[in-house]
């Protein structure tokens, strides 16, 4: 950052200098405080109390132009030399809250044309994608234009950067809901599962789009989703996203109130050795416990059995987590097994 690289010329360093004067914008940079247009402003320098615990030491520009935003702000000044100041602090600090909300009201004050500062906002978030002061203020752009027919294809090029950035899945979401938008997401995250199965944020896309479009009531998108996620384990079984879905869609209903889903597991198990197949094993066990199975101590004793699997082999890395669970599972279910084992009480004579 600027204030990190320049901070040497604020300590007489004659080359830290020479190298700030060099960056500073062609022709030769002046600060607000050496402008004649701004001398009618008095700059409000930072507040830091008598007794900073930890001051930093800003570059000189840093300084000039942040003690001259203070004092717009403290006077409300709605300009163009307070608009274009707000670039510059900008340009020094983009994650400063404030600047930008000044910049918000300057937009509106001096009805400044909205799609230029798209422009401007677009070229920020390209420099700067997880920054969440850039993601909100394009967002108000976007409801003041009422218009958001750049944006999927924006946040696409975005995400095709970093396909997990959290802020550009933020904006996708709300871009989408805002203006429903649903019609072509789905096949736009399935697009993204094929070119990486574990992009765990087209996971939780793909439940988003779902839950607010079709939902999961209807037995047969229900069905399509089930067959579509153990398709996607089969070609990678160690990856806990698809799981993750998996169990998130079916838990409401009972995961073993699935049709043939225990037994499709099972058959899974035999050729794929996964830790999250064994845990989802677990989670399948104790509904059925939870519900009317038949054995119940076959049914305890298997889950016991993965939970020791996966301690010993499996997950070991949380092997006291897994025996924990186990310990949970005996005291909960071992005694209710023992009653329903136990005769019925003779009558009181």
């Amino acid at each position: 950052m600027l204030e990190d690289d320049e901070s040497g010329a604020e300590h007489g360093s004659p080359l830290r200098g020479q190298a700030e004067d060099q960056r500073l914008d062609l022709p030769r940079y002046t600060l607000y405080r050496n402008r004649k247009e701004w001398s009618d402003v008095t700059p409000v320098p930072q507040d830091d109390g008598p007794y900073p615990v930890v001051q930093i030491v800003y570059s000189e520009k840093f300084k000039d132009v942040y003690d001259y935003f203070r004092a717009v702000l403290q006077l409300d000044e709605r300009s163009e030399r307070a608009f274009q100041l707000t670039a510059d602090a900008i340009e020094l600090n983009a994650a400063n809250y404030t600047v930008w909300h000044f910049r918000r009201v300057l937009l509106q004050s001096l009805e400044k044309d909205l799609r230029e500062e798209m422009n401007y906002i677009t070229a920020i978030i390209e420099d700067q994608p997880k920054n969440y002061q850039v993601w909100h203020h394009r967002r108000v752009l976007v409801e003041w234009l009422k218009d958001p027919s750049q944006e999927l294809e924006f946040i696409a090029d975005i995400l095709n950067q970093d396909a997990k950035n959290y802020h550009a899945w933020q904006h996708r979401q709300w871009v989408i809901q805002e203006f429903k938008l649903w019609d072509d997401e789905l096949q736009y995250v399935n697009q993204l599962l094929k070119e990486d199965v574990r992009n765990n944020s087209a996971w939780n896309q793909r439940y988003f789009v779902i839950s607010n479009t079709t939902g999961y009531s209807d037995p047969a998108v229900l069905q399509q989703e089930v067959r579509y996620t153990l398709e996607m384990i089969k070609t990678a079984p160690h990856n806990e996203s698809a799981w993750n879905y998996l169990k998130g869609i079916l838990q409401d209903r009972g995961l073993s109130e699935y049709p043939c889903l225990l037994e499709q597991i099972l058959d899974l198990q035999k050729t794929h050795s996964s830790p999250y197949l064994f845990a989802f094993l677990v989670d399948m066990y104790e509904d059925l416990l939870d519900t009317s199975c038949e054995n119940k101590e076959d049914t305890l004793n298997k889950a016991l059995e993965l939970c020791e699997t996966l301690a010993k082999e499996k997950d070991t890395i949380r092997r006291e987590y897994w025996r924990y669970v186990g310990r949970c599972l005996k005291k909960k279910y071992t005694g209710s097994i023992e009653s329903e084992d136990s005769p019925a009480s003779s009558p009181t004579a």
